[in-house]
């Protein structure tokens, strides 16, 4: 006959002694099933003791998550979630090294713990955290050299109990002073950092700026997208990830101007491209055939995002770059930029190379061979500097390179068909012709390769 559907069968661990094999009545409150617990274990103040998952979760037993405990289920009797936050409270402040390493270990394993976390902030120990990030580290920087691995370590650990903490939604973004939000991006514009902590940093801005918009100001004014760059330049990729993450929300959160800048310049893109071909009283009819031929314009321009081209520039590099070189050959070009456009949205697939999604990856080889990554260390014309050597370095705007590359490559897929290999290799050729070995652009060789092929242009 099988037990009643209220009784479960578990095991039960304490330290030092056997496990109890319990059937354990899921009708019963929960203090009732510690209390018999700790009294076969003679374990006086049953109040002071919880019931928890024994599995790498470590999650406690409550009276919500209960009927998630299955037949065979492994569990141990610990100290309850209030008692081991006031321990963990106090142990995050000794004054011994260890002993803070420890207990900051301890405490950002158990934050994950959302019945933890709870008592943990009613002790107001986020506060206690960040007062820690903000001066604690600076307490420490003398040992830094001589205790670096440890100084690294108990840096993360806080950073991760603070990340887990925050997570569960119950203390709002709002709260956390300028002073924070400066040690936290300091730790992303350092060249060297632990990557664990660089993680956690990037993961804590994304989060300030996706849930507060005071913070996303206060962000923004910390870090820009030119600082972020580097980090995706590196081979970690899960930092690549958190890098990508905070630039989508630094765009997503951007002030509506700068949305709508972005806004007028695909509008300009698609009214130079398509404007013989637009309806003359198209601005009177019905919003969802509007609609419609804005998507079928942008489809024809060759972007991914046919609703919303907007999101085909959250990538950066080459972000808005991209946007602005696309502009100005309009503008600049605009015979060779409509017919471009029109071959491209006609041809068959075999050649096909769609205006927006080849002019994104052109812009983006561009910034890897123009080392864009690195435009802070040097004075720069809008939008970009190549780095001269040993010579002092020489100034060239992107835009006109940018507008030969675009024509040529064009042409190639036209005239050849698709470029080998994966992606736009074979592109490095047309961007490296006017690019010397020893890795210097000179205005006089860009004039002159300009000069060779105007013609196309």
């Amino acid at each position: 006959m099988p037990p009643p559907a209220d009784i479960v069968k578990v095991a039960i661990e304490w330290p030092g002694a056997y496990p109890k094999l319990m059937e354990i009545d899921q009708k019963k409150p929960l203090s009732a099933i510690i209390k018999e617990v700790c009294d076969g274990w003679s374990l006086a103040n049953h109040e002071y003791f919880a019931l928890q998952h024994a599995d790498s979760s470590n999650f406690y037993i409550t009276e919500k998550n209960r009927n998630e405990i299955k037949n065979g289920t492994i569990l141990r009797l610990t100290t309850s979630p209030a008692q081991n936050a006031q321990q963990l409270h106090e142990r995050i402040q000794s004054s011994s090294m260890d002993a803070k390493l420890e207990a900051l270990k301890d405490l950002a394993s158990l934050s994950r713990d959302v019945t933890f976390a709870q008592e943990f902030i009613n002790l107001d120990g986020i506060s206690l955290l960040t007062q820690m990030v903000e001066s604690g580290t600076e307490r420490y920087q003398k040992l830094q050299k001589i205790m670096k691995p440890c100084f690294g370590d108990m840096l993360s650990f806080t950073l991760t109990a603070f990340v887990e903490l925050m997570d569960h939604g119950i203390v709002s973004w709002d709260t956390f002073s300028v002073a924070f939000i400066k040690k936290i991006a300091s730790f992303v514009n350092k060249s060297a950092i632990d990557i664990s902590i660089l993680q956690r940093s990037l993961a804590i801005l994304e989060s300030m700026v996706l849930n507060s918009h005071d913070l996303y100001q206060k962000v923004a004014q910390e870090i820009t997208i030119g600082q972020l760059i580097p980090h995706l330049q590196g081979t970690d990729q899960e930092i690549q990830t958190y890098t990508i993450a905070v630039i989508n929300a630094l765009f997503l959160k951007a002030p509506d101007e700068r949305r709508q800048a972005q806004r007028d310049i695909i509008f300009e893109l698609r009214r130079i491209a398509f404007d013989a071909e637009s309806e003359p009283n198209n601005s009177s009819g019905s919003m969802e055939k509007r609609k419609s031929m804005y998507t079928r314009d942008y489809k024809k321009l060759g972007f991914i995002n046919h609703v919303n081209p907007a999101m085909d520039f959250t990538q950066t590099p080459p972000g808005m770059l991209a946007l602005d070189n696309m502009l100005y050959f309009a503008k600049h070009h605009q015979d060779a930029y409509i017919r471009i456009v029109l071959e491209n949205s006609s041809r068959e697939d075999k050649h096909e190379c769609p205006f927006g999604r080849s002019s994104i990856e052109l812009t983006k080889m561009l910034c890897e061979i123009l080392k864009v990554g690195e435009l802070r260390k040097y004075e720069c014309i809008r939008p970009v500097c190549v780095k001269s050597g040993g010579h002092s370095a020489s100034k060239v705007e992107l835009p006109p390179m940018w507008c030969i590359s675009r024509v040529l490559t064009h042409t190639h897929v036209f005239t050849i068909g698709p470029f080998s290999g994966s992606g736009f290799l074979c592109l490095n050729f047309y961007v490296s012709v006017p690019y010397r070995n020893d890795k210097v652009l000179r205005k006089r060789e860009l004039g002159g390769y300009c000069g060779r092929v105007s013609n196309v242009i």
